[in-house]
C-alpha cells in the first residue's frame, strides 16, 4: 500500500537539509534543484528553442537555484535574461559558486528588468521558504511587475512572497503557473492563499527520502488516502440499525434550514436513522421535503439510547435555550460534532469551554477562521496568518479532533497528527455547506468509523463533491449545499462499489485555474 505523502514546516526542511549534508551521495542539492527546475521549465513552459526566459535571482539560496536554472537553459539554447537583486559578497558559498558558474558559461547578470518585454516565460527565484517579512520597496514593485506581465511563471520551491508554513501573502507574492518544490511539500503551498498563488505543484525530492530523516506529523489528504478510510460494502442481509443513528440539535426560529440540511446530509450519506431536535418556536412535526427525518422535541434526543453521535450547532442560535441544550450535549457521553453557533457559544461562555476541554467522549470541532478566532480570543487575520499554529492551539486547548475550514482545510487529531485537504473550491462558500459537512461527519460516525477517519473522509468527500459540481457547471457560482449532498452520495457509492472507474485526478485545468493541482511523485 502506498504510504501517505508528507508535508513539512520550514524548520523541518532545514533540519532535513542539515542531516542530508552528512551523506556524500546527497550532496550538491542546489545543483540538483536547479537542474530539476530547468527541466520543468523546458518541458512545460518553453516549447520552442528560440523561446526567451526572464529569470529572477534573489539574494539567498533561492537565487542560487535560479543561477543553476539559467545555466542549464542557456546550455539548451534558450535565450536567458537574468536579473540578480542581491550582493555577490553576501551570497552563501553554494549560491556564490552557482553565480560564478553562470558567469563562466558566458551568462550576463543584470540589476534590473530591461524595458523590453518579449519573454515567453519567467522563472521566479527571488525568495524561498526562509522569507519571514513583508516584501516592500523594490521587491514589492518587482513582484507586481512580474504579475502584470501576463506570462507563465515557474516558481522555485515556493512563489516569492508566500509564507511557507501558513500560506499567507507577505505583502505581495508571485502568481505562479507552476511551483516546483524541493525535498518535501510545504504546508503553505496547500492552504489559505497558497491555493491561489502556487498553480500546479511539482515535487522533486532531490534523491532525499525525507521521512527517513524526520518522522512526519503532517500529510496531504487526497483521494488515495480518503479511499483507505471508506466504510465496507453493505451486506445483503442488513437492516437500518446496522448503519447507526444520528441526533441533531439546532434549528432555532428562522434557522431551521441549517438543521434540516445537516439531517438530510446525514441521511443521504448512509445513516440508518436521523433524529432532529428543532428548538424553534412552533417547530413542525414533519419535514415534507424529507419525511424520513424524524423531528422530535430536543429533550427526547437525550432519552434515545441508540444514538451513535450527536451534532449540535447548525442553526442553534445564541439564546438561553441554545446554551442549555449545548451544556446538556457537552455533559453527555455521546460522540459530538460541534459546528456554527455551538462554537460561538463556547467562545462566549467560559463554563462551556471548560466542560468541552474535560470531555472524555470523542468530540469533533468544525470552525471556519472567524469561529476559530473567537475560540482562541484572537483576530481572524491572526488565525489566517498562522493557520498551522491556530489549529494546534485549538486541539491543545480543547482536546478535540478539529478541522480548520477554508481553502486547504486543515484537520488535526488530539495526538496532533495533521492533514491538509486537497479537494474543494470556492463553490463551498455558500450558505449551508458547513451544515452539510457536519451531517456527513455524523453519518460516517454512525456507520462505525472512528472519529479521526470520519473527519478526514468527510472533509475530503465534501470538497470532492464540490469539485465534481464545478466540472459539471463550468464554475463555482451558484453552487448550493443541497447539491453537495446528492453529489457526495454519488461519489461515496462510486468509491465503495466502483473504484475501478474512479476519477482520482479530475483534469480541471480549463476551469480550476486558480487552485492547485498536486503531482507529488518525482518524474
Amino acid at each position: 500500500m502506498n504510504r501517505k505523502t508528507p508535508i513539512y514546516l520550514t524548520t523541518e526542511i532545514r533540519k532535513i537539509e542539515q542531516l542530508a549534508a552528512d551523506f556524500p551521495t546527497l550532496s550538491g542539492l542546489m545543483e540538483k534543484a536547479g537542474l530539476a527546475a530547468a527541466k520543468v521549465a523546458r518541458d512545460k513552459l518553453l516549447t520552442n528553442e528560440r523561446n526567451k526566459v526572464l529569470i529572477l535571482a534573489g539574494p539567498g539560496n533561492n537565487g542560487g537555484d535560479a543561477f543553476v536554472v539559467a545555466r542549464y537553459l542557456q546550455e539548451w539554447w534558450f535565450k536567458v535574461t537574468l536579473v540578480f537583486t542581491g550582493t555577490p559578497a553576501e551570497l552563501s558559498g553554494d549560491a556564490k559558486n552557482s553565480m560564478d558558474a553562470w558567469l563562466a558559461s558566458g551568462g550576463e547578470v543584470l540589476s534590473e528588468i530591461p524595458a523590453k518585454n518579449d519573454w515567453n516565460a519567467v522563472v521566479d527565484g527571488l525568495f524561498g521558504i526562509g522569507l519571514s517579512r513583508n516584501l516592500e520597496g523594490t521587491y514589492y514593485e518587482l513582484v507586481n511587475a512580474i504579475n502584470h506581465m501576463n506570462l507563465p511563471v515557474l516558481a522555485l520551491d515556493i512563489p516569492s512572497g508566500l509564507d511557507s508554513d501558513n500560506g499567507h501573502v507577505c505583502g505581495v507574492a508571485i502568481y505562479a503557473t507552476i511551483t516546483v518544490t524541493f525535498i518535501g511539500l510545504k504546508a503553505g503551498l496547500l492552504t489559505h492563499q497558497g491555493t491561489e498563488y502556487c498553480g500546479e505543484i511539482l515535487l522533486r525530492n532531490l534523491d532525499i527520502d525525507a521521512p527517513t530523516f524526520i518522522k512526519p506529523q503532517s500529510w496531504i489528504l487526497d483521494l488515495a488516502y480518503a479511499q483507505r478510510l471508506l466504510p465496507p460494502p453493505r451486506p445483503a442481509n442488513n437492516h437500518k440499525g446496522m448503519f447507526g443513528s444520528v441526533g441533531i440539535i439546532g434549528g432555532s426560529t428562522g434557522m431551521m434550514g441549517a438543521a434540516l440540511l445537516a439531517g438530510t446530509a446525514a441521511l443521504k450519506l448512509g445513516s440508518g436513522r436521523v433524529y432532529i431536535g428543532l428548538i424553534a418556536d412552533n417547530a413542525p412535526g414533519v419535514n415534507p421535503a424529507q419525511p424520513e427525518l424524524m423531528l422530535r422535541p430536543a429533550h427526547e434526543l437525550f432519552k434515545l439510547d441508540h444514538l451513535n453521535c450527536l451534532i449540535i450547532g447548525p442553526g442553534l442560535g445564541m439564546s438561553a435555550d441554545a446554551y442549555f441544550w449545548l451544556d446538556c450535549a457537552l455533559k453527555s457521553t455521546q460522540s459530538l460534532v460541534l459546528d456554527a453557533d455551538a462554537l460561538n457559544l463556547i467562545s462566549a461562555r467560559p463554563k462551556l469551554a471548560n466542560t468541552l476541554s474535560n470531555r472524555k467522549a470523542d468530540t469533533i470541532l468544525t470552525p471556519h477562521a472567524a469561529e476559530a478566532a473567537r475560540m482562541l480570543g484572537v483576530s481572524t487575520t491572526a488565525v489566517q496568518n498562522n493557520r498551522m499554529a491556530a489549529i494546534k492551539n485549538l486541539v491543545e486547548r480543547f482536546n478535540c479532533y478539529t478541522v480548520l475550514k477554508g481553502a486547504g482545510s486543515i484537520c488535526m487529531s488530539p495526538d496532533e497528527k495533521c492533514y491538509i485537504n486537497t479537494s474543494g473550491n470556492p463553490g463551498l462558500c455558500s450558505a449551508g455547506t458547513g451544515d452539510v459537512l457536519s451531517g456527513i461527519i455524523g453519518a460516517l460516525l454512525a456507520q462505525g468509523l472512528i472519529a479521526e477517519n470520519a473527519l478526514l473522509l468527510a472533509v475530503y468527500l465534501h470538497g470532492a463533491a464540490a469539485d465534481e459540481l464545478l466540472e459539471q457547471t463550468g464554475g463555482p457560482v451558484g453552487m448550493t449545499a443541497s447539491e453537495i449532498i446528492d453529489t457526495a452520495r454519488g461519489l461515496l457509492n462510486q468509491w465503495i462499489y466502483n473504484p475501478q472507474i474512479n476519477r482520482s485526478s479530475l483534469d480541471l485545468s480549463l476551469i480550476k485555474t486558480n487552485y492547485y493541482r498536486i503531482h507529488p511523485i518525482d518524474s
